[in-house]
C-alpha cells in the first residue's frame, strides 16, 4: 500500500486541506466543508502537493492553469463518471445538474437519469476547484448544492468571470493595437516617402496635368 499524507493551503477563501497517495492527489477540501474527512493521514510534503499548490496559486492569482495535477479519484463508478464530466466544464462557464444527467443518460443509453443523483455525486466531489463542481448550478441559475458553501461558490464564479472579462479586454486591446500598427505602417510619415510626381504633357510639350506615379 502506498503512503498517504496531508498538506494545507491558505487560500483567499480560507484554509484548504489536500491529501495525496503515491504520486497522485486524492483530496482537496475547504476546511470544515460538508463531507470533510473525519480522519486524515499524517502531514508530510509530497511532490504532488507542489503541483497542487502551484495550480492553486495560479487560480487564485487570476490566471487560468494550463495543467492538472495527477489525480486518483476515489469513489463509485457513477460518481467518477460525474466528476469526469465536471472536468470538461470550461473555465468561467456553468452547467446544470439536469444537463449533466441528460449527458449521462445519453452516454449510457439509459434514457433517463435523475438530476438529484447527479447532485449527490457533485456534492461528494473530493477534489474541489480542480474538479470544478462549483460550476454546476440549479436549472434556474441558483447557487445550490456546493459543499463548500454558497458564499464560496459565488466568489469562485465571480473570480472566474472577472478573469474572463479582463482577458477579453486585454485581447481586444491587443487586437486594436495590432490594427492601428497595420494602418500606421501603410500611411507614410514623411513627405519624401511619397511617390515622385510626373508631368503628363501634350504633343506640343505643354503640361497636361500632374499625376502620382504608380508604385
Amino acid at each position: 500500500m502506498m503512503d498517504c499524507y496531508t498538506w494545507h493551503y491558505e487560500s483567499p477563501l480560507g484554509r484548504m486541506t489536500m491529501t495525496g497517495e503515491g504520486n497522485a492527489l486524492t483530496g482537496l477540501w475547504f476546511d470544515g466543508q460538508e463531507h470533510f474527512p473525519a480522519v486524515l493521514p499524517p502531514e508530510r510534503w509530497m511532490p504532488v502537493f507542489e503541483e497542487t499548490v502551484r495550480w492553486l496559486d495560479l487560480y487564485f492569482g487570476g490566471d487560468i492553469p494550463d495543467f492538472t495535477p495527477v489525480m486518483d479519484l476515489k469513489g463509485t463508478a457513477f460518481r467518477k463518471t460525474v466528476w469526469e464530466i465536471l472536468l470538461t466544464i470550461p473555465y468561467g462557464q456553468t452547467t446544470t445538474y439536469g444537463k449533466i444527467a441528460e449527458r449521462i443518460a445519453g452516454k449510457t443509453g439509459s434514457g433517463r437519469m435523475s438530476a438529484q443523483a447527479v447532485g449527490g455525486a457533485v456534492g461528494h466531489n473530493s477534489i474541489s476547484l480542480i474538479i470544478p463542481c462549483h460550476r454546476v448550478v440549479g436549472s434556474d441559475g441558483s447557487l445550490t448544492g456546493y459543499a463548500g458553501g454558497k458564499d464560496k461558490k459565488a466568489r469562485l464564479l465571480q473570480l472566474e468571470q472577472t478573469v474572463k472579462k479582463r482577458r477579453r479586454k486585454t485581447m481586444s486591446e491587443r487586437e486594436k493595437d495590432y490594427r492601428e500598427k497595420e494602418w500606421s505602417d501603410e500611411i507614410p510619415d514623411e513627405e519624401d516617402s511619397l511617390p515622385e510626381p510626373y508631368e503628363e504633357t501634350y504633343r506640343d510639350g505643354s503640361a497636361k496635368n500632374e499625376c502620382w506615379a504608380d508604385q
